[in-house]
Protein backbone atom coordinates (compact mmCIF):
# COMPACT_ATOMS: atom_id res chain seq x y z
CA UNK A 1 0.00 0.00 0.00
CA UNK A 2 1.12 3.35 -0.97
CA UNK A 3 1.95 5.54 2.30
CA UNK A 4 1.25 8.94 0.86
CA UNK A 5 -2.19 7.43 0.99
CA UNK A 6 -2.39 8.56 4.92
CA UNK A 7 -1.45 11.81 4.46
CA UNK A 8 1.93 11.58 5.64
CA UNK A 9 5.59 11.64 4.42
CA UNK A 10 6.62 8.45 3.01
CA UNK A 11 9.93 8.48 5.69
CA UNK A 12 7.66 8.70 8.44
CA UNK A 13 6.13 5.06 8.25
CA UNK A 14 2.75 4.26 9.87
CA UNK A 15 2.85 5.14 13.25
CA UNK A 16 4.64 8.65 12.36
CA UNK A 17 7.92 10.10 12.75
CA UNK A 18 10.56 8.54 15.45
CA UNK A 19 9.67 12.08 17.49
CA UNK A 20 6.25 11.66 17.78
CA UNK A 21 6.87 7.75 18.67
CA UNK A 22 9.18 8.68 21.30
CA UNK A 23 7.02 11.36 22.66
CA UNK A 24 5.30 10.23 26.08
CA UNK A 25 2.12 9.36 27.34
CA UNK A 26 0.49 11.37 29.36
CA UNK A 27 -0.38 15.07 30.17
CA UNK A 28 3.22 15.86 30.08
CA UNK A 29 3.30 15.14 26.08
CA UNK A 30 3.86 18.76 23.60
CA UNK A 31 0.07 20.20 22.81
CA UNK A 32 1.15 20.17 18.97
CA UNK A 33 1.39 15.81 19.35
CA UNK A 34 -2.54 16.24 20.70
CA UNK A 35 -3.67 18.01 18.16
CA UNK A 36 -2.53 14.84 15.66
CA UNK A 37 -4.72 12.56 17.61
CA UNK A 38 -8.62 12.18 16.06
CA UNK A 39 -11.23 10.17 18.53
CA UNK A 40 -12.01 7.31 17.07
CA UNK A 41 -15.69 7.23 16.33
CA UNK A 42 -18.24 5.34 18.25
CA UNK A 43 -19.31 2.56 16.23
CA UNK A 44 -22.79 0.63 17.15
CA UNK A 45 -22.04 -2.94 18.00
CA UNK A 46 -23.29 -4.57 14.77
CA UNK A 47 -23.46 -7.89 14.11
CA UNK A 48 -21.04 -9.97 12.57
CA UNK A 49 -22.05 -12.40 9.51
CA UNK A 50 -21.04 -15.09 11.86
CA UNK A 51 -24.01 -14.91 14.31
CA UNK A 52 -26.97 -16.86 13.33
CA UNK A 53 -30.22 -15.99 11.51
CA UNK A 54 -32.17 -15.55 14.72
CA UNK A 55 -29.55 -13.15 16.30
CA UNK A 56 -29.54 -10.99 12.61
CA UNK A 57 -32.65 -11.29 12.87
CA UNK A 58 -33.01 -9.65 16.57
CA UNK A 59 -30.84 -7.25 15.58
CA UNK A 60 -32.60 -5.95 11.98
CA UNK A 61 -35.96 -6.44 13.31
CA UNK A 62 -35.88 -4.91 17.14
CA UNK A 63 -37.38 -2.00 17.02
CA UNK A 64 -40.42 -3.63 15.47
CA UNK A 65 -40.53 -5.83 18.49
CA UNK A 66 -39.69 -3.51 20.72
CA UNK A 67 -43.02 -1.31 19.95
CA UNK A 68 -42.70 -0.26 16.62
CA UNK A 69 -40.00 3.05 17.76
CA UNK A 70 -37.21 3.55 15.47
CA UNK A 71 -34.09 2.18 15.31
CA UNK A 72 -32.42 5.75 15.59
CA UNK A 73 -32.93 8.49 17.77
CA UNK A 74 -33.61 11.10 14.80
CA UNK A 75 -35.26 8.62 12.46
CA UNK A 76 -39.15 8.98 12.08
CA UNK A 77 -41.25 6.03 12.56
CA UNK A 78 -42.95 4.35 9.71
CA UNK A 79 -46.32 5.13 9.56
CA UNK A 80 -48.40 2.79 8.01
CA UNK A 81 -49.63 3.56 4.16
CA UNK A 82 -53.53 3.88 4.06
CA UNK A 83 -55.36 2.33 1.16
CA UNK A 84 -56.38 4.59 -1.71
CA UNK A 85 -59.89 6.16 -1.33
CA UNK A 86 -62.79 4.64 -4.06
CA UNK A 87 -63.19 6.31 -7.09
CA UNK A 88 -66.14 9.20 -6.54
CA UNK A 89 -69.09 9.22 -8.60
CA UNK A 90 -69.68 12.05 -10.61
CA UNK A 91 -72.58 14.11 -9.24
CA UNK A 92 -74.34 17.08 -10.02
CA UNK A 93 -73.43 20.04 -7.94
CA UNK A 94 -77.15 20.50 -6.28
CA UNK A 95 -79.49 18.23 -4.54
CA UNK A 96 -81.58 16.57 -7.46
CA UNK A 97 -84.35 15.52 -5.50
CA UNK A 98 -84.89 19.21 -4.18
CA UNK A 99 -84.20 20.36 -7.70
CA UNK A 100 -86.99 18.25 -8.92
CA UNK A 101 -89.66 18.60 -6.62
CA UNK A 102 -89.44 22.10 -6.64
CA UNK A 103 -89.38 21.89 -10.49
CA UNK A 104 -92.98 19.74 -10.27
CA UNK A 105 -94.35 22.25 -8.03
CA UNK A 106 -93.70 24.93 -9.76
CA UNK A 107 -94.70 23.41 -13.07
CA UNK A 108 -97.79 22.46 -11.73
CA UNK A 109 -99.08 26.14 -10.58
CA UNK A 110 -97.80 27.41 -13.25
CA UNK A 111 -99.81 25.22 -15.65
CA UNK A 112 -102.39 25.19 -14.15
CA UNK A 113 -102.88 29.01 -13.30
CA UNK A 114 -101.98 29.02 -17.38
CA UNK A 115 -105.03 27.21 -18.74
CA UNK A 116 -107.99 28.20 -16.13
CA UNK A 117 -107.62 31.83 -15.58
CA UNK A 118 -105.10 34.07 -17.47
CA UNK A 119 -105.18 36.87 -15.29
CA UNK A 120 -104.10 34.23 -12.62
CA UNK A 121 -101.05 33.37 -14.53
CA UNK A 122 -99.87 37.20 -15.51
CA UNK A 123 -99.98 37.40 -11.52
CA UNK A 124 -97.40 35.32 -11.45
CA UNK A 125 -95.45 36.51 -13.57
CA UNK A 126 -95.44 39.85 -11.59
CA UNK A 127 -94.77 38.03 -8.73
CA UNK A 128 -91.90 35.98 -10.11
CA UNK A 129 -90.49 40.01 -11.34
CA UNK A 130 -90.64 41.53 -8.01
CA UNK A 131 -89.51 38.56 -6.06
CA UNK A 132 -86.33 38.87 -8.92
CA UNK A 133 -85.74 42.15 -8.75
CA UNK A 134 -85.48 42.19 -4.98
CA UNK A 135 -82.54 39.07 -5.28
CA UNK A 136 -80.65 41.34 -7.96
CA UNK A 137 -81.02 44.57 -6.76
CA UNK A 138 -80.07 43.00 -2.62
CA UNK A 139 -76.80 41.10 -4.22
CA UNK A 140 -75.58 44.19 -6.34
CA UNK A 141 -75.99 46.45 -2.78
CA UNK A 142 -74.22 43.49 -0.84
CA UNK A 143 -71.43 42.57 -3.19
CA UNK A 144 -71.05 45.95 -4.85
CA UNK A 145 -72.26 48.86 -2.58
CA UNK A 146 -74.53 49.97 -5.32
CA UNK A 147 -78.36 51.20 -4.44
CA UNK A 148 -80.99 50.73 -7.23
CA UNK A 149 -84.27 51.70 -5.91
CA UNK A 150 -86.47 48.95 -5.51
CA UNK A 151 -89.68 50.53 -5.18
CA UNK A 152 -90.17 52.19 -8.24
CA UNK A 153 -88.55 49.12 -9.48
CA UNK A 154 -90.85 46.42 -7.89
CA UNK A 155 -94.12 48.81 -9.12
CA UNK A 156 -93.24 49.74 -12.22
CA UNK A 157 -92.10 45.99 -12.89
CA UNK A 158 -95.77 44.83 -12.12
CA UNK A 159 -97.33 47.50 -14.08
CA UNK A 160 -94.73 46.53 -17.18
CA UNK A 161 -96.38 43.19 -17.15
CA UNK A 162 -99.35 43.94 -16.64
CA UNK A 163 -99.03 46.99 -19.64
CA UNK A 164 -97.37 44.18 -22.20
CA UNK A 165 -100.81 41.52 -21.23
CA UNK A 166 -103.56 44.68 -22.37
CA UNK A 167 -101.58 46.64 -24.95
CA UNK A 168 -98.88 44.71 -26.16
CA UNK A 169 -95.39 45.82 -27.43
CA UNK A 170 -96.96 49.32 -27.04
CA UNK A 171 -97.84 49.84 -23.32
CA UNK A 172 -94.39 47.54 -22.31
CA UNK A 173 -92.29 50.24 -23.96
CA UNK A 174 -94.31 53.53 -22.40
CA UNK A 175 -94.65 51.45 -19.26
CA UNK A 176 -90.87 50.75 -19.45
CA UNK A 177 -89.72 54.15 -20.11
CA UNK A 178 -91.94 55.73 -16.91
CA UNK A 179 -90.14 53.22 -15.09
CA UNK A 180 -86.92 54.05 -15.65
CA UNK A 181 -88.17 57.53 -15.01
CA UNK A 182 -89.74 56.69 -11.35
CA UNK A 183 -85.74 55.52 -11.24
CA UNK A 184 -84.03 58.66 -11.35
CA UNK A 185 -86.34 60.71 -9.89
CA UNK A 186 -86.49 58.39 -6.53
CA UNK A 187 -82.97 58.27 -6.31
CA UNK A 188 -82.86 62.34 -6.13
CA UNK A 189 -84.48 61.90 -2.35
CA UNK A 190 -81.14 60.90 -1.38
CA UNK A 191 -76.96 62.10 -0.88
CA UNK A 192 -75.29 62.55 -4.86
CA UNK A 193 -72.94 60.30 -3.86
CA UNK A 194 -73.32 57.37 -6.08
CA UNK A 195 -76.06 58.72 -7.74
CA UNK A 196 -75.29 57.52 -11.22
CA UNK A 197 -74.05 53.73 -10.56
CA UNK A 198 -77.14 53.57 -8.60
CA UNK A 199 -79.63 54.94 -11.46
CA UNK A 200 -77.27 52.99 -14.02
CA UNK A 201 -77.93 49.80 -12.27
CA UNK A 202 -81.54 50.20 -12.07
CA UNK A 203 -82.13 51.44 -15.40
CA UNK A 204 -80.38 47.90 -15.99
CA UNK A 205 -82.28 45.54 -13.91
CA UNK A 206 -85.78 47.64 -15.11
CA UNK A 207 -84.85 46.34 -19.07
CA UNK A 208 -83.34 42.74 -17.46
CA UNK A 209 -86.29 41.44 -15.81
CA UNK A 210 -89.50 43.11 -16.42
CA UNK A 211 -89.29 44.72 -19.96
CA UNK A 212 -87.81 41.14 -20.80
CA UNK A 213 -91.04 39.52 -18.63
CA UNK A 214 -93.58 41.21 -20.58
CA UNK A 215 -92.85 39.19 -23.32
CA UNK A 216 -94.16 36.24 -21.83
CA UNK A 217 -97.64 38.53 -20.81
CA UNK A 218 -97.98 39.08 -25.15
CA UNK A 219 -96.96 35.52 -25.56
CA UNK A 220 -100.47 35.09 -23.58
CA UNK A 221 -102.13 37.75 -25.47
CA UNK A 222 -103.06 35.84 -28.54
CA UNK A 223 -105.91 33.39 -29.16
CA UNK A 224 -103.95 30.30 -28.67
CA UNK A 225 -101.77 32.38 -25.77
CA UNK A 226 -101.99 29.15 -23.36
CA UNK A 227 -100.27 26.98 -25.85
CA UNK A 228 -97.59 29.25 -27.06
CA UNK A 229 -96.33 30.00 -23.66
CA UNK A 230 -96.34 26.40 -22.84
CA UNK A 231 -94.49 25.86 -26.31
CA UNK A 232 -91.86 29.19 -25.07
CA UNK A 233 -91.98 27.09 -21.34
CA UNK A 234 -91.17 23.48 -22.62
CA UNK A 235 -88.42 24.49 -25.36
CA UNK A 236 -86.45 26.26 -22.34
CA UNK A 237 -86.55 23.41 -20.11
CA UNK A 238 -86.23 20.94 -22.92
CA UNK A 239 -82.82 22.90 -23.63
CA UNK A 240 -81.49 23.20 -20.53
CA UNK A 241 -82.31 20.16 -19.53
CA UNK A 242 -80.75 18.17 -22.70
CA UNK A 243 -77.69 20.39 -22.13
CA UNK A 244 -77.64 19.14 -18.25
CA UNK A 245 -78.06 15.76 -19.49
CA UNK A 246 -75.23 15.75 -22.42
CA UNK A 247 -72.76 18.02 -20.71
CA UNK A 248 -73.01 15.73 -17.66
CA UNK A 249 -72.88 12.51 -19.00
CA UNK A 250 -69.77 13.22 -22.04
CA UNK A 251 -68.84 16.55 -21.38
CA UNK A 252 -65.24 17.34 -21.83
CA UNK A 253 -64.25 20.15 -24.39
CA UNK A 254 -65.40 23.69 -22.25
CA UNK A 255 -67.48 26.11 -23.72
CA UNK A 256 -66.57 29.24 -22.01
CA UNK A 257 -64.55 28.17 -19.03
CA UNK A 258 -63.65 31.86 -17.77
CA UNK A 259 -67.48 32.68 -17.49
CA UNK A 260 -69.02 29.23 -16.82
CA UNK A 261 -66.51 26.25 -15.92
CA UNK A 262 -69.24 23.91 -15.85
CA UNK A 263 -70.80 24.15 -19.33
CA UNK A 264 -69.09 22.25 -22.55
CA UNK A 265 -69.48 22.18 -26.15
CA UNK A 266 -71.19 18.52 -25.90
CA UNK A 267 -73.43 19.87 -23.72
CA UNK A 268 -74.39 23.10 -26.34
CA UNK A 269 -75.25 20.73 -28.74
CA UNK A 270 -77.37 18.23 -26.73
CA UNK A 271 -79.30 21.68 -25.75
CA UNK A 272 -79.60 22.07 -29.14
CA UNK A 273 -80.85 18.41 -30.54
CA UNK A 274 -83.12 18.17 -27.65
CA UNK A 275 -84.82 21.69 -28.36
CA UNK A 276 -85.02 20.96 -32.12
CA UNK A 277 -86.95 17.86 -31.44
CA UNK A 278 -89.06 19.48 -29.18
CA UNK A 279 -89.78 22.28 -31.34
CA UNK A 280 -90.53 20.38 -34.12
CA UNK A 281 -93.09 18.46 -32.04
CA UNK A 282 -94.56 21.90 -30.12
CA UNK A 283 -95.04 23.84 -33.48
CA UNK A 284 -96.85 20.49 -35.42
CA UNK A 285 -98.91 19.72 -32.01
CA UNK A 286 -99.18 22.48 -30.23
CA UNK A 287 -99.44 25.99 -32.30
CA UNK A 288 -101.93 26.68 -34.68
CA UNK A 289 -101.02 27.09 -38.64
CA UNK A 290 -97.44 25.55 -37.35
CA UNK A 291 -95.08 23.13 -38.99
CA UNK A 292 -92.31 20.99 -38.10
CA UNK A 293 -90.03 23.00 -39.79
CA UNK A 294 -90.44 25.93 -38.48
CA UNK A 295 -89.95 24.14 -34.79
CA UNK A 296 -86.64 23.08 -35.66
CA UNK A 297 -85.43 26.24 -36.56
CA UNK A 298 -87.37 27.51 -33.32
CA UNK A 299 -85.75 24.98 -31.23
CA UNK A 300 -82.47 26.01 -32.40
CA UNK A 301 -83.12 29.71 -31.65
CA UNK A 302 -84.19 28.44 -28.17
CA UNK A 303 -81.00 26.64 -27.70
CA UNK A 304 -78.84 29.83 -28.72
CA UNK A 305 -80.62 32.58 -25.99
CA UNK A 306 -81.16 30.11 -23.45
CA UNK A 307 -77.39 29.01 -23.31
CA UNK A 308 -76.22 32.70 -23.62
CA UNK A 309 -79.15 34.41 -21.16
CA UNK A 310 -77.74 31.08 -18.81
CA UNK A 311 -74.36 32.79 -19.59
CA UNK A 312 -75.39 36.11 -18.86
CA UNK A 313 -76.46 36.03 -15.40
CA UNK A 314 -73.36 33.68 -14.63
CA UNK A 315 -71.26 36.70 -15.99
CA UNK A 316 -73.23 38.97 -13.57
CA UNK A 317 -72.31 36.35 -10.85
CA UNK A 318 -69.05 36.00 -11.23
CA UNK A 319 -68.86 39.62 -11.15
CA UNK A 320 -70.98 40.07 -7.99
CA UNK A 321 -68.69 36.89 -6.80
CA UNK A 322 -71.31 34.72 -5.58
CA UNK A 323 -73.16 31.17 -6.89
CA UNK A 324 -76.64 31.73 -6.50
CA UNK A 325 -78.81 35.02 -6.17
CA UNK A 326 -80.62 33.97 -3.82
CA UNK A 327 -81.67 30.53 -1.37
CA UNK A 328 -85.57 30.76 -2.08
CA UNK A 329 -85.98 27.62 -4.70
CA UNK A 330 -84.43 24.51 -2.89
CA UNK A 331 -81.79 22.88 -5.22
CA UNK A 332 -82.79 25.47 -7.56
CA UNK A 333 -81.13 28.70 -5.78
CA UNK A 334 -83.11 31.89 -6.56
CA UNK A 335 -85.84 33.15 -8.42
CA UNK A 336 -83.19 34.93 -10.67
CA UNK A 337 -81.37 31.56 -11.38
CA UNK A 338 -84.47 29.73 -12.73
CA UNK A 339 -84.95 33.10 -14.92
CA UNK A 340 -81.81 33.42 -16.46
CA UNK A 341 -82.39 31.30 -19.26
CA UNK A 342 -85.93 32.06 -19.28
CA UNK A 343 -86.05 35.46 -19.66
CA UNK A 344 -83.72 36.45 -22.81
CA UNK A 345 -85.56 33.64 -24.75
CA UNK A 346 -88.92 35.09 -24.36
CA UNK A 347 -88.56 37.83 -26.52
CA UNK A 348 -86.83 35.25 -29.72
CA UNK A 349 -89.82 32.85 -28.94
CA UNK A 350 -92.46 35.82 -29.46
CA UNK A 351 -90.73 37.48 -32.61
CA UNK A 352 -90.07 33.70 -33.96
CA UNK A 353 -94.19 33.00 -33.40
CA UNK A 354 -95.11 36.17 -35.02
CA UNK A 355 -93.16 35.55 -38.11
CA UNK A 356 -94.39 32.13 -38.63
CA UNK A 357 -98.40 32.12 -37.81
CA UNK A 358 -99.12 35.44 -36.48
CA UNK A 359 -99.43 37.72 -33.64
CA UNK A 360 -103.48 36.30 -33.12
Amino acid sequence: MNDSSWGAPQEAGYWGTPEMQAAPAGPAYDVHHAQQTRPMPIVPDVPDAGRDADDRAEWDGGAARRGGGPLFRDEKPQEPMSPPPPPQKKRAGRDLRAAIGVGVGLGAVIVASLFIVKAVFIGVIAIAVVVGLWELTSRLEERKGIKAPLVPLAVGGAAMVVAGYVRGAEGAWVATALTALAVLVWRMTEPPEGYLKDVTAGVFAAFYVPFLATFVAMLLSADDGPQRVLTFLLLTVVSDTGAYAVGWRFGKHKLAPRISPGKTREGLFGAVAFAMVAGALCMQFLIDGGTWWQGLLLGLAVAASATLGDLGESMIKRDLGIKDMGTLLPGHGGIMDRLDSLLPTAPVVWLLLVLFVGSS
